[in-house]
C-alpha cells in the first residue's frame, strides 16, 4: 500500500523547514540591523581616526607656532642688548622658553651672522620681513627649518624631525604615517613602510602654518572585527536554534513516541497476548491517551472476536445438527419407502419404491459426508462417498441381483451441489444396470485430469444397448443423465459400455 502525504518529509524535518522559513524575515532583520550597526562603528571609528590625525597635525603647528614666537623674541632680546653679547642674551631667552628648539642662529640686517650655527638660506634667497616667518623643510631632511623677521634681522631655528615625531606621538599614538611637505621636499615624520595590505586605511590632508606647510597623515581603520562577525552571526546561529529546538521538541515529545506506539500497533499479534503500550510513551498527553485510546479499541476487538468465534462456533453445531437430522429424516423416508416396497402389490410398484429409496439413500449419503466441509471447509471428498454410496447400492439391490462393483478413484473434493448430482448420477447409471443386466459387473472410476477437474466414469457391459431393450425406457433413462450432467455444467461423454463427465473439484493443499 503507497504512503501519500501532503509533506513526504518527516514531520519534525517539515517543521524545521517551515520555521526556517517563518522566522526568515526576523533573522532578516535582526542581520540587516547588525550590518548597519557596523557600517555606523566603521564610520565612527572612520572619524575618530580623522580626529586623531587632524589633532597629530594641530599637534605639530602650535609647536611649529611655539618655536617661530619663542625665537622671535630671543632674537629682539639679542639685538637690542647693546653693548651686551647678544648671543648670551639670545641663549638665556631660549633657556627660559621650554618649545625652543636650542639649535639657532641670529643675522643682522645686513646679512652678517651674529651667532649661532650657520643656517642654510631660505629656498628662493628672499630675505624675511621684520614680522615675517618663513619655513622648509631642511635639505639634509632632518627636520624644519623656521625662520623669523625681527626690527634689524633674522633668527633661523631647526625642529629635529624627532621633536616634531614626539609632538604627534604625544597626541595621536595611533597614527602609522606622517609626514610634512613645503611644496618642494617631504619630510617623512614615521611611517615609511607601507600599510598592511587589506586593511581601509584613512587619510588626512592639511595646511598648517598659515597654509607654508601641509601635513599629511594616514593611519589603518578596522573595518570588521570577530565582534563583528559575532554580531552578524548571532542572528542567524539564534534563527537555527529556534528552528532545532522546535524540531527536537517535536522529535522528543511527539514523533519519537509515536513511532514507538506505532511500532507496538504493527506488532501486536491478536492470536497472541494483550496489546501493551510502549514503556517511553513521552511527556505529551495527546500520545497518552492516543495510546489508552488503542488499548481500548484493541480491547473491544478482542471482545467482538471471541463473540464472534462463539457465535461461529455455535452457528457451525447448529449446521452440524441440521445436516445430522436431514440425514436421519431422508434414512427415515428410505426405511419406509422400503418397508412400503415390501408390501407393494406388482413387482413395478416394487421397483418404483426401490428406486426411488436408492436416491433418498443417496441424498442421505451426501449429507453424512457433508460434515467434512462444514468442518474444515475443504469439501466433499469424493473417495468416500463414492465407497458408501457403492455399498449402500449393492445392498439395496433384490436378491440375485447385486452386480460386483469394481472402485477405481482418486482422492478429490467438490462441493456440495456436484456431490448430489454426481451421486444420482451414479445412482441412476447403477439402478439402470442392475435392473437390465443383473449379472454384469459395474466399475467406477474416478481419475484426476488438472488441478480443478476430475473425470468421474460409470462402466458396464448393461450399458450397452440390446435388442430387447425398450425404447422408451432406455430415452428416458438417456434424457435423466442428460440433466444430472447438465447440473455437473459437462457435456455428457458417452461410449460403448460406458459414461463419463468432468467434474469441478477443489485444489489439492
Amino acid at each position: 500500500m503507497s504512503r501519500s502525504s501532503s509533506f513526504p518529509l518527516p514531520t519534525p524535518v517539515t517543521l524545521f523547514f517551515v520555521l526556517l522559513v517563518a522566522l526568515a524575515p526576523i533573522g532578516g532583520l535582526f542581520v540587516y540591523a547588525a550590518i548597519q550597526e557596523i557600517d555606523r562603528g566603521h564610520e565612527t571609528r572612520r572619524g575618530q581616526a580623522a580626529g586623531e590625525m587632524l589633532a597629530g597635525a594641530r599637534a605639530v603647528e602650535a609647536l611649529v607656532a611655539r618655536n617661530a614666537l619663542a625665537l622671535r623674541v630671543a632674537a629682539n632680546g639679542a639685538l637690542i642688548a647693546g653693548n651686551e653679547d647678544p648671543c648670551e642674551v639670545a641663549r638665556e631667552a631660549v633657556e627660559i622658553a621650554p618649545a625652543l628648539s636650542r639649535d639657532f642662529a641670529i643675522t643682522g640686517a645686513d646679512g652678517t651672522q651674529i651667532c649661532g650655527d650657520a643656517r642654510p638660506d631660505a629656498p628662493e634667497g628672499d630675505a624675511v620681513r621684520p614680522g615675517g616667518v618663513r619655513m622648509w623643510i631642511a635639505p639634509d631632511n632632518d627636520g624644519l627649518v623656521v625662520r623669523v623677521g625681527v626690527a634689524d634681522g633674522t633668527a633661523t631655528s631647526l625642529i629635529a624631525a624627532e621633536e616634531l615625531s614626539n609632538a604627534v606621538r604625544d597626541v595621536s599614538p595611533d597614527i602609522e604615517n606622517f609626514h610634512l611637505d613645503d611644496g618642494r621636499q617631504q619630510l617623512r615624520l614615521f611611517g615609511n613602510a607601507p600599510l598592511s595590505a587589506g586593511e581601509d586605511i584613512e587619510r588626512l590632508t592639511l595646511d598648517i602654518a598659515g597654509g607654508r606647510l601641509e601635513a599629511g597623515a594616514a593611519m589603518p581603520v578596522r573595518i570588521v572585527d570577530w565582534q563583528d562577525r559575532q554580531l552578524v552571526l548571532l542572528p542567524i546561529l539564534m534563527w537555527l536554534l529556534a528552528a532545532g529546538i522546535a524540531w527536537a521538541l517535536v522529535e522528543l515529545i511527539l514523533t519519537r513516541p509515536i513511532r514507538r506506539l506505532r511500532r507496538a500497533v504493527v506488532d501486536y499479534d491478536p492470536v497472541g497476548e494483550d496489546f501493551h503500550l510502549p514503556d517511553q510513551r513521552g511527556a505529551a498527553s495527546e500520545v497518552r491517551d492516543l495510546g489508552e485510546a488503542f488499548v481500548d479499541t484493541f480491547g473491544r476487538i478482542e471482545e467482538s472476536e471471541e463473540q464472534l468465534v462463539n457465535a461461529l462456533d455455535g452457528q457451525r453445531r447448529l449446521v452440524r445438527e441440521v445436516h445430522h437430522r436431514v440425514k436421519n429424516n431422508l434414512q427415515v423416508v428410505a426405511s419406509l419407502l422400503n418397508i412400503h416396497s415390501r408390501t407393494a402389490v406388482g413387482e413395478e410398484a416394487q421397483q418404483a419404491y426401490a428406486g426411488i429409496g436408492r436416491r433418498v439413500e443417496a441424498l442421505a449419503v451426501v449429507h453424512r459426508n457433508h460434515f467434512a466441509e462444514v468442518e474444515e471447509s475443504r469439501g466433499i471428498q469424493l473417495r468416500p462417498l463414492i465407497t458408501e454410496l457403492s455399498s449402500g447400492l449393492r445392498a439395496s439391490a433384490p436378491e440375485g441381483q447385486a452386480a460386483a462393483m469394481q472402485l477405481d478413484l482418486d482422492s478429490a473434493s467438490t462441493t456440495q451441489d456436484t456431490a448430489v448430482a454426481a451421486a444420482f448420477l451414479i445412482t441412476e447409471i447403477v439402478e439402470y444396470v442392475m435392473n437390465h443386466a443383473p449379472d454384469t459387473a459395474i466399475e467406477i472410476a474416478l481419475r484426476r485430469t488438472s488441478e480443478l477437474t476430475a473425470r468421474l466414469s460409470v462402466s458396464s457391459e448393461g450399458l450397452i444397448e440390446q435388442s430387447e431393450t425398450d425404447p422408451d425406457e432406455r430415452k428416458q433413462f438417456d434424457r435423466v443423465v442428460d440433466g444430472l450432467a447438465r447440473q455437473l455444467r459437462s457435456a455428457l461423454d458417452r461410449r460403448v459400455g460406458s459414461y463419463s463427465v468432468e467434474l469441478p473439484i477443489f485444489p489439492e493443499n
